[in-house]
């Protein structure tokens, strides 16, 4: 699928338009001199929530800016329709069901039944392991200076009596800082912080002034630890910004919910969800702007995505939602700037996953995987440069486990091409869509086109098999 010159999307259209993009910084990469990386990760932010994604209700200028200065991907995906596997998956680059990890942390006890159901939920880790080579332990191995800022959601373990590892570590043990990042700014075990004003009650995160915002704050922070890698010696860095925002409870500054309460409507069903978004846009403004005058814009690789889908909110064209294995739960925005590598104005309909990031940012850095790690993904630079296409036959996602609200199906899914076919555990049942022509997933085709169904269902049981992914039980 190749890379066109385009702009914003509108519903499942994608209109074109006309701009000029220009990049500040250096014209080309410091000879020598390995790139920095910028990853930002939203929390629970939806494919259709930003400006530049179609919804014309919500400004996101500094977001809209970064797309038409690099290559934004209408068919991203998150490695699963909640946050932990997809955190997990970003530090290792394998799939959750590879890892184990298929499930918010915390979410429910062992061996949890849906009352009503006779399906057993698996056992699942709750936590990424120290053992685990992270990628920002290869980047540190490497010489890059690492920093961590938001929400890592990562390290849920604790200690009981009863606990037969009581020796091994628990939550402040597994926090970023000791995961290969430098520093940690407001990483713990919180899904979401307990206020977005301060005092936050984050633990490693006080705030500095009365009725600070948490997305502002967090920016002062990324730019300070941007300053400081190029005070000791230039350093290349890496710099994960995983977004507290805009995950629950809904919070945001009065002035921009005032604004919000006025466009009631069709696209902000909810003022605050919407005036979060663009505060969360204003935050990642200051930052990309602290790159630009810098002049590190040509030496440094700017990828942003979400975690997974919305949470009460509107994904039309798109169906369902966090939890869910449909498109409203799994599609996400993804947008990459790199000045003099990656074309700006550009747009992509490639399928492309959360492991991918991964491998793409070890290639940047001229890295390979571990050799501890089986990686899950493909490397995006061929495809960022525009110098070949991806060849891949297939994405796969597996969540055999309930999300918070309970409402999904435990189930696993395959895309190949345009089709998507998503197996359902509790009758062995499965869908098929034909995304490109049925985005909303509203007719099955199942019956229609049952080879295809057997074929896809078939090398999805195969994945399945290799990864050892853990399967819901019946009741006896």
């Amino acid at each position: 699928m190749q890379k066109f010159r385009v702009g914003y999307l509108s519903g499942s259209l994608i209109a074109l338009f006309a701009f000029s993009a220009t990049s500040s910084g250096k014209e080309a990469e410091t000879e020598g001199k390995l790139p920095n990386v910028v990853l930002i990760m939203a929390d629970d932010l939806g494919w259709k929530d930003l400006h530049c994604y179609g919804n014309e209700q919500v400004d996101t200028p500094h977001l809209d800016r970064l797309a038409r200065q690099g290559l934004l991907f209408t068919d991203a995906y998150s490695a699963a329709p909640v946050c932990t596997p997809t955190r997990a998956a970003l530090m290792t680059g394998e799939s959750p069901a590879r890892l184990n990890i298929t499930n918010h942390a915390g979410g429910h006890p062992e061996n949890f039944r849906k009352p009503g159901t006779d399906l057993i939920t698996p056992t699942w880790l709750r936590h990424l392991p120290l053992e685990r080579v992270t990628l920002a332990e290869q980047l540190k191995a490497a010489g890059y200076a690492t920093g961590f800022v938001g929400k890592w959601h990562l390290s849920h373990r604790s200690r009981s009596t009863s606990d037969t590892d009581a020796d091994q570590p628990t939550e402040p043990e597994l926090r970023p800082e000791h995961q290969g990042f430098d520093i940690n700014i407001g990483g713990c075990r919180f899904g979401g912080p307990p206020s977005y004003f301060s005092p936050y009650g984050i633990p490693n995160l006080q705030g500095k002034t009365e009725g600070e915002y948490l997305p502002d704050r967090c920016a002062d922070e990324c730019i300070d630890f941007i300053e400081s890698a190029q005070a000791d010696g230039n350093r290349p860095f890496f710099l994960c910004w995983w977004n507290y925002s805009v995950h629950y409870p809904f919070q945001a500054p009065a002035d921009l919910i005032a604004k919000y309460e006025q466009r009631n409507g069709p696209g902000v069903e909810n003022p605050t969800y919407a005036a979060m978004i663009e505060g969360m846009d204003t935050s990642i403004g200051k930052l990309i702007d602290a790159i630009d005058q810098q002049e590190l814009s040509s030496d440094t690789l700017v990828i942003f995505t979400s975690d997974n889908g919305p949470f009460a909110a509107n994904v039309q064209p798109l169906r369902a939602e966090k939890g869910f294995l449909y498109e409203g739960g799994i599609r996400v925005p993804m947008i990459v700037r790199w000045p003099g590598h990656v074309s700006a104005g550009t747009q992509t309909s490639t399928p492309v996953t959360t492991m991918d990031i991964h491998a793409t940012i070890l290639d940047t850095a001229n890295l390979t995987a571990d050799p501890s790690n089986t990686p899950d993904g493909i490397s995006l630079l061929p495809l960022l440069r525009d110098e070949s296409e991806l060849e891949r036959k297939s994405i796969y996602f597996h969540y055999p486990n309930y999300a918070f609200h309970k409402e999904n199906r435990l189930g696993s899914a395959i895309r190949s091409g345009d089709y998507k076919l998503i197996k359902f555990y509790d009758d062995d049942s499965v869908e098929l869509y034909d995304l490109k022509n049925d985005i909303s997933e509203s007719r099955n085709l199942a019956k229609e086109m049952p080879e295809k169904a057997e074929r896809l269902r078939l090398e999805l049981n195969k994945w399945l098999k290799e990864t050892n992914a853990s399967q819901p039980q019946r009741a006896k």
